[in-house]
């Protein structure tokens, strides 16, 4: 019996590196149909192989698009985080908005990592609803649902500072709440080990993703947002190119299509 083709469309943000993103579009699987959302003038009139939505305000559009049905999945692309992602929380009604990146290491080894956004998972409760969004994402992704809790140092580092204390005491506590494994601060082990990788907070986080992705020769595959009932991806406007997130995102939104 045939496989059941489940077709997609995929927007993504254009507001400057627009040679990145269309060029970007070579990478995006088969039967993937991406739209382009950006101000007018933005991509040049008659762009070969592009469908362009132009929009005064793009990050607006695209999250209107994406909440009333009209794409299946977004990116942000090159879009300002500060405003595509105020847009997103206002629509979708939530307080705070749950990013869980998916990265790569130079080698292949893949692994899910939260919170990658410096105002996410200071809390205790943060941290376990990151936990159980990651190991319905790693199913997803095709990882294994186990989760490494990081600390900012090892059991053995107990009373060396305070804030060490306080990193190791609320990692074990997350870890024992959602039946994750304590790795203290061993990043380097855990990779390869554990399918999600969950930081002591939101700015270490962002600054593994950066050392892995910008300076490591690792690659980033997007952080979709896991607590808004849609699939949007955020990227950083670094990345050298967008097709790896738009991939991700249309095989989120086929999964959910399939559901």
């Amino acid at each position: 019996m045939a496989l059941r083709v489940v077709p997609v469309t995929v927007g993504i943000g254009v507001a400057a590196g627009t040679g990145k993103i269309l060029g970007s579009l070579a990478l995006v699987s088969a039967g993937v149909r991406v739209e382009l959302f950006a101000r007018p003038g933005t991509i040049p009139a008659g762009t070969p192989g592009v469908v362009v939505r132009e929009d005064p305000q793009p990050e607006e559009g695209l999250v209107r698009a994406l909440m009333d049905g009209g794409i299946d999945a977004a990116v942000r692309g090159t879009l300002p985080s500060s405003t595509t992602l105020s847009f997103l929380k206002k629509a979708s009604g939530v307080p705070n908005l749950l990013r869980i990146a998916l990265l790569e290491t130079g080698d292949g080894r893949k692994f899910l990592l939260a919170p990658v956004g410096v105002d996410e998972g200071w809390t205790v409760a943060e941290k376990v609803e990151l936990v159980e969004r990651g190991r319905e994402m790693a199913a997803a992704v095709g990882l294994p649902s186990t989760v490494a809790v990081l600390s900012g140092g090892r059991t053995g580092d107990r009373g060396r500072h305070e804030q060490v204390d306080r990193s190791l005491a609320e990692a074990e506590r997350v870890a024992a709440l959602t039946k994750a494994t304590h790795a203290e601060i061993l990043i380097e082990d855990a990779v390869g080990r554990f399918g999600m990788i969950l930081a002591p907070d939101g700015i270490s986080g962002n600054l593994i993703f950066r050392t892995l992705v910008l300076l490591g020769g690792g690659k980033g595959h997007g952080a979709p947002v896991v607590n808004i009932g849609r699939t949007f991806v955020d990227t950083s406007r670094a990345t050298p190119d967008y097709g790896r997130a738009i991939n991700l995102a249309a095989s989120l939104a086929k999964r959910k299509k399939s559901t």
